[in-house]
Formats: C-alpha cells, sequence, structure tokens
C-alpha cells in the first residue's frame, strides 16, 4: 500500500473474458469486443468492496480512477461513467473511506 498513488477501477465482463480465451482474441479484440466495463456494471465480475477496504484500512487518499475502454457507439460514456462514479461513492461510504 505504501506505493499506491492511484487506484484504476476497472471491471471485466467474464462472460466476454471467456470468449477471449476461448478463441485467442487480442487484447485490442477484447477491448473492442467490450471485456472492461465499470464498477457497478451487472455484466461485471469485479467486487470492489473488499478492495476499497483495504484503501480504507490502509488511510488512502489518492486518486481513484474509472477505467472502461469500451466502444461509445455501443456503452453510452455519461451513463456508464455515472454508473461506476455512484457505485465507487456507495461503497466507499460504507467501508469508511470518505465520510457517510
Amino acid at each position: 500500500m505504501g506505493r499506491v498513488r492511484h487506484f484504476h477501477a476497472k471491471n471485466v465482463r467474464p462472460a466476454v473474458h471467456a470468449l477471449i480465451e476461448s478463441e485467442g482474441w487480442s487484447f485490442m479484440d477484447g477491448v473492442r469486443g467490450s471485456v472492461f466495463t465499470v464498477p457497478g456494471d451487472q455484466e461485471g465480475g469485479v467486487d470492489f468492496a473488499p478492495l476499497l477496504q483495504i484503501l480504507a484500512d490502509n488511510s488512502y487518499d489518492g486518486w481513484i480512477v474509472i477505467e472502461a475502454e469500451q466502444d461509445p457507439d455501443l456503452r453510452n460514456p455519461l451513463l456508464y461513467q455515472t454508473l461506476g462514479l455512484h457505485t465507487l461513492k456507495r461503497i466507499a461510504r460504507e467501508v469508511g473511506l470518505i465520510p457517510g
């Protein structure tokens, strides 16, 4: 934790990841195929609560960045960013990372 200066919150769609693995897609094909998403997406497989709990337990006060390489023609960037921000703020309050 002493070396962590930024937390990049990126989610992964397990169904797409399985397709990538089984078909041998390249990283870029995976990105184009929507393997990544934001925290809070129901298709995502990452549980962010334990990760943010680690940050809270270590008095983390750095940046948390929402990341999701997605095709804006397939996924509305504003809707997904809003979902990611809402989700991370909710979890951060629940684990005591930010005031509730």
